[in-house]
C-alpha cells in the first residue's frame, strides 16, 4: 500500500492531558522509542483538557461530597477519598519533577493555590458534613481541614456566599487550605511544546478514521489528513486512544473483546461565568455544594475561582444537558453510531434503569436563564443576572456496561482504563476525576501494557514520583516531605500543614 508509513513504536490519539502525561512518561522511560500524536483539532487541550471546559479543580476529594458517602449506620466511607487524593498526589510529583528537571517551565501559568471548601444548607447536611469532617480529620492527607457552623466565621471565609443570608438560616463549611485551581488546557500545551522539543511528532488537524490489526501484530491506524484531504496508514506496536468522547467510537473500531459490551451516555454541560472585578474580588475558593436527590455526581453545584488566561473569574455550575454529541467538535450521530448489535441489550437496559437521569437532564436542557440565577443565588443570594453570563462547558460521555454488582447497563460515573488482553491498544473512558488523576491512569496503562518493562522503569518512575506504590496516607513522613518539596517547586504556598 503505497500510502503506508514506516512503523512507529508508540501512537497517540487525542493531544488532550492524557495523552500529554503518557508521553512524557514514556519519554523519560524509554526516550529512544518513536512517538506520534493524532489530534484532529488544530491545537493542543482544545477538548475534555480546555480550560473552559472542565472545572480544573485539581480533584482531591477536599470539597468534593460525592467522593464521600454516608453507610447505613451513620458512618462516613471516605474510602474513595482517600484514593482521589492519592492519585492528585502523584500528579502533583510528578508535574514538580517535571519543573525541577527543565522540562516544563512556570507553573503558575497552569497551578495555583485556591482553597478548597464545601458549603451545605439544612440541619441533615449539617450534620453530614460535620460527620465527614471528623472522618477525614483523623487521615494525614486531610490534615488542615477546618469545620464551622458559625455565620461570623463564615462571613470571613465566604462572604459573597454568607452576604444577604438571614440569620436563622442552618449552614456550615470545611475549609482546607492546601487546594488548587489547574488549568489543564494551558498544562497539555506545556507539555506537548516540549514533547515536540523532544523530537515527538505530532499532527494537527488530522483526524484517525480506523485501527486494525494487521497480520504481524502490529496496529494499522487509518488517519485523514483533514487540510488536505489525503488518507495515510501508520502502524505501531502500542496505540493508546486518548481522545475524550470520541475514544468509544474508536475503540468499537478495533474489534477487541474488550471493547463488546460497552456503550457511551454523552452529558453536555454549561457555565455561568463572571468577570466583575467587584464581584470576583469578593470570592477566593472552590465552594462545592451537595447534588439535588436523582442528579448525577457531575452535576454537584460549584462556585469557583479561577484562573484563566491569567486572570481572575467565576464560574458557577455545571448545568446539565443533553447533546448525542460525543465531543463538543463531534457529530449529532456520535450517540446513535455507537450503538452496535453487541450493545444494543447494554444500551436498552441503562435507558429503563436510568429514567431519573433522562428526566433530570431533560429539565436542566429545559432551564431558564432565569431559572439558572435562582440555582446561583442559593449560593450567591444577592446575584445579579447582569454580572453573569453561559459558556458551553466540554462533553462527557459515561461508560455504560455490564456489571457483576450493577447488573446489565450499569452507568458508571468515573474514569475508566478498556486495554486489549495483550496491552497493546488501551482506550480512556469516563470522565470525573479525569485529570486530576492522569499520572496515576497512565501508570495503570504503562503496567498493563508493557509489563516486561516495569522492573527495568522502577528506578526511573520512583525518581519521578517518590510515592510510587506506596501510600501517602500510611506513610505522614513522606507525605510531609514530598508535600513541602512540590508545594515549593510548583509554587503553591508558603506556609505547610504539619503532618503527624
Amino acid at each position: 500500500m503505497s500510502n503506508v508509513q514506516k512503523k512507529t513504536d508508540v501512537i497517540l490519539i487525542g493531544a488532550g492531558v492524557m495523552s500529554a502525561t503518557l508521553g512524557s512518561l514514556l519519554k523519560e522511560l524509554a526516550p529512544e522509542w518513536e512517538i506520534k500524536v493524532f489530534e484532529k483539532l488544530a491545537i493542543a487541550g482544545e477538548e475534555s483538557s480546555n480550560e473552559w471546559n472542565n472545572a480544573g479543580t485539581g480533584h482531591s476529594a477536599l470539597c468534593e461530597l460525592n467522593y464521600t458517602s454516608e453507610k447505613s449506620d451513620g458512618s462516613i466511607d471516605i474510602s474513595k477519598a482517600i484514593k482521589i487524593n492519592e492519585q492528585f498526589q502523584l500528579s502533583r510529583q510528578f508535574w514538580s519533577y517535571l519543573v525541577n528537571s527543565n522540562l516544563i517551565h512556570n507553573p503558575q501559568d497552569f497551578i495555583m493555590p485556591i482553597p478548597h471548601m464545601s458549603f451545605v444548607q439544612g440541619e441533615k447536611n449539617v450534620s453530614f458534613l460535620k460527620k465527614r469532617f471528623e472522618a477525614l480529620s483523623n487521615n494525614p492527607l486531610f490534615q488542615g481541614m477546618e469545620f464551622s457552623d458559625n455565620p461570623e466565621k463564615l462571613k470571613e471565609w465566604i462572604p459573597l456566599v454568607m452576604k444577604g443570608r438571614k440569620l436563622n438560616e442552618v449552614t456550615a463549611a470545611t475549609k482546607i487550605d492546601s487546594g488548587t485551581d489547574i488549568n489543564f488546557g494551558a498544562l497539555t500545551r506545556i507539555l506537548f511544546h516540549n514533547l515536540k522539543n523532544r523530537g515527538v511528532e505530532v499532527y494537527y488537524k488530522h483526524s484517525v478514521e480506523d485501527i486494525k490489526r494487521t497480520s504481524d501484530s502490529l496496529w494499522e491506524v487509518k488517519v485523514n489528513d483533514i487540510n488536505s484531504g489525503k488518507i495515510k496508514y501508520h502502524t505501531a506496536k502500542f496505540v493508546f486512544i486518548g481522545g475524550g468522547g470520541g475514544s468509544l467510537p474508536l475503540l468499537q473500531k478495533t474489534g477487541i473483546p474488550e471493547s463488546k459490551h460497552i456503550g457511551g451516555f454523552p452529558v453536555g454541560g454549561l457555565f455561568m461565568v463572571c468577570n466583575n472585578p467587584k464581584v470576583v474580588a469578593e470570592h477566593h475558593a472552590k465552594v462545592y455544594g451537595k447534588a439535588k436527590i436523582g442528579a448525577p455526581p457531575m452535576s454537584v453545584p460549584h462556585l469557583d475561582t479561577r484562573y484563566i488566561d491569567n486572570k481572575k473569574t467565576l464560574l458557577f455550575g455545571p448545568f446539565a444537558g443533553f447533546s448525542p454529541k460525543f465531543l463538543k467538535a463531534g457529530s449529532n450521530f456520535d450517540l446513535i453510531g455507537s450503538v452496535k448489535p453487541n450493545n444494543v441489550l447494554t444500551m436498552l437496559a441503562a435507558g429503563v434503569k436510568e429514567m431519573a437521569l433522562t428526566k433530570y437532564l431533560v429539565q436542566q436542557v429545559m432551564l431558564s436563564n432565569e431559572k439558572r440565577m435562582d440555582k446561583l443565588r442559593e449560593f450567591i443570594p444577592h446575584a445579579k443576572s447582569d454580572d453573569w453570563y453561559i459558556v458551553e462547558a466540554g462533553q462527557r460521555v459515561q461508560v455504560i456496561k455490564d456489571t457483576k454488582t450493577g447488573g446489565k447497563g450499569t452507568l458508571q460515573f468515573g474514569t475508566e482504563v478498556v486495554s486489549s488482553a495483550d496491552g497493546s491498544v488501551a482506550a480512556l473512558l469516563g470522565a470525573s476525576p479525569g485529570a486530576s488523576t492522569a499520572v496515576h491512569v497512565m501508570l495503570k496503562v504503562l503496567e498493563k501494557s508493557f509489563p516486561q518493562h516495569m522492573n527495568e522503569w522502577e528506578q526511573k518512575i520512583r525518581e519521578m514520583i517518590p510515592s510510587y506504590g506506596m501510600s501517602l496516607g500510611e506513610n505522614p513522613e513522606l507525605l510531609q516531605e514530598i508535600y513541602i518539596s512540590t508545594a515549593h517547586t510548583l509554587g503553591l504556598r508558603e506556609k505547610e500543614p504539619v503532618y503527624s
